[in-house]
């Protein structure tokens, strides 16, 4: 082995990559976006979980240990109700993840110590949840030092069915992971294999173009929507509780979402291997701060923020509510408003770059 020879090709190969740009960014980027995530953003002791409170007893005891509960920060108390019939609404809603609840015969329970004196339901559609709610199963109540003082309530999956949890937001790990990629590489593509070119000789438009290189990707997301619906269905049980066409209108915004992200990708890289290092570093922070991973609620305020820009954050919403807690769209409006902006924003934001490419 001649070590010169050899010298000079690692001297070479380290020019190369200093005049890459992108592969250096990538090289310190991904470390960094790692440690930032899982040393700042990513708490699985949650706090300020958003949760209502029913005092059906409303006496000196019952208010005393709503406010020691509240003071333990676990739950962040924003909605105090005046029926049970609220519950179910704001839970189905996604405005809450737990409720606690106050019988009317609270102080007879601390007497007589044959049931738990509070009750507390949870949404059972997010798995984080239910384990905070074990936790606060065994707050202490006075007397009731070594047994326990909450009875947890878990709607949507009582039999608390890992597969409940994972498979909703399977479908938006999926179609973020393949629309995204496979959009930004075939995009590049015809811009290496001189396509483009062509195109540019042609009377097509700007959003002609766009969309027609979108548009083949739908159904290719929606088929895969299906694919796991269906064997979600056959291997663990996991139903679609509210309706299959919302469920699918939802799917069919979110592709077009991650799409758009793709082809916006697309337009920032000259070379596939690029388009492929950007769309994997976008994949990273998405599946972490999703809430898919990891529960959203022990996020740092910053951190949720930034989680709210993106699809997948949004999508998950949609897709547990429907699935698991028979949800509509009215109900998550909210979600598809922010999934249609971001998908109207990248497209214009790509189009503009095509257009300039063209000219």
């Amino acid at each position: 082995m001649n070590l010169r020879r050899l010298f000079a090709i690692v001297i070479k190969e380290l020019r190369q990559l200093r005049r890459d740009k992108l592969t250096f960014v990538m090289i310190a980027g991904v470390p960094l976006l790692q440690l930032v995530l899982f040393g700042y953003a990513i708490n699985t002791d949650i706090r300020g979980m958003d949760a209502a409170v029913l005092d059906q007893a409303n006496t000196a005891n019952s208010r005393e240990v709503i406010a020691e509960i509240a003071s333990s920060q676990v739950l962040d108390l924003r909605y105090h109700l005046n029926t049970p019939q609220e519950i179910d609404r704001l839970l189905r809603e996604g405005k809450i993840s737990a409720a606690l609840v106050v019988p009317s015969d609270f102080e007879a329970r601390l007497q007589r110590h044959d049931r738990a004196p509070l009750q507390l339901v949870v949404d059972g559609s997010d798995q984080s949840v239910q384990a905070s709610a074990r936790q606060l199963a065994a707050y202490p109540l006075p007397g009731w030092q070594n047994e326990q003082g909450v009875e947890v309530v878990n709607f949507y999956n009582p039999e608390r069915l890992a597969p409940l949890n994972t498979v909703p937001g399977l479908i938006g790990v999926i179609v973020t992971m393949t629309m995204v990629l496979f959009t930004a590489v075939a995009l590049v593509r015809e811009r290496e294999h001189g396509n483009l070119e062509m195109l540019i000789a042609t009377p097509v438009s700007p959003w002609e173009l766009t969309l027609g290189k979108v548009l083949p990707f739908v159904g290719i997301g929606l088929i895969q929507v299906t694919v796991i619906l269906v064997v979600g269905y056959w291997l663990f049980g996991v139903p679609v509780r509210g309706s299959l066409l919302e469920l699918y209108g939802a799917s069919l915004l979110f592709i077009v979402a991650s799409l758009a992200l793709g082809v916006y990708i697309s337009t920032l890289t000259t070379t596939q291997f690029q388009a492929m290092q950007i769309a994997f570093f976008t994949f990273l922070p998405q599946i972490l701060l999703s809430g898919f991973m990891f529960p959203f609620a022990g996020m740092p305020k910053v951190a949720q923020w930034f989680a709210e820009l993106m699809p997948l954050t949004h999508y998950l919403r949609l897709a547990r509510g429907i699935m698991l807690r028979e949800a509509g769209l009215l109900d998550l409006w909210l979600e598809m408003v922010v999934l249609l902006v971001f998908a109207i924003v990248l497209l214009a934001l790509a189009v503009t770059r095509v257009s300039k490419r063209l000219d």
